[in-house]
């Protein structure tokens, strides 16, 4: 059996004791393709499991609250703010979240958790429809999950 000690050491968390609490604010957006007959669904409401973008807006929040929980290393962040915007074109749904906090480090990964798990509810509401003969997904997509911006102090990066 072969052990990498020398991985292990350099695992951790990044010391933050000795940064200051300031503001601390990031935006990241993602998209889903979707079939045209599908956007029509969700535009007239006609979803089975419900709103997949109110269930969206619910999962992104929680999504953002819980990553350090999810991702190891990502320090707990004492969240202020959670907002949750959809553009939905003809075959795109667009999701875009804003987190805030006042802490010793970033909220990137926050934004990015919130996005991903706002993208895979959509994608679980809306499944059915999006599935082939064989119960495929040849179109539907997950795509362009990135920051947008971040601010750290009053300091847009």
């Amino acid at each position: 059996m072969i052990v990498y000690l020398e991985w292990v050491i350099n695992l951790g968390m990044v010391d933050i004791s000795t940064k200051p609490v300031i503001k601390r604010e990031a935006i990241a957006e993602g998209k889903i393709l979707l079939k045209k007959e599908t956007i029509e669904i969700i535009r007239e409401g006609k979803a089975e499991k419900g709103d997949p973008l109110q269930i969206a807006i619910i999962s992104a929040t929680n999504a953002v609250k819980k990553t350090s929980e999810l991702i190891p290393f990502c320090h707990p962040v004492p969240i202020e703010d959670v907002k949750v915007k959809f553009d939905l074109s003809e075959t795109i749904i667009t999701v875009r979240v804003y987190v805030k906090a006042y802490s010793k480090t970033g909220v990137e990964m926050e934004a990015l958790t919130g996005v991903f798990n706002a993208l895979l509810n959509i994608w679980d509401v809306i499944k059915r429809y999006e599935k082939d003969e064989a119960g495929q997904y040849p179109t539907t997509l997950i795509t362009d999950v990135r920051v947008l911006s971040k601010v750290k102090g009053n300091e847009k990066l």
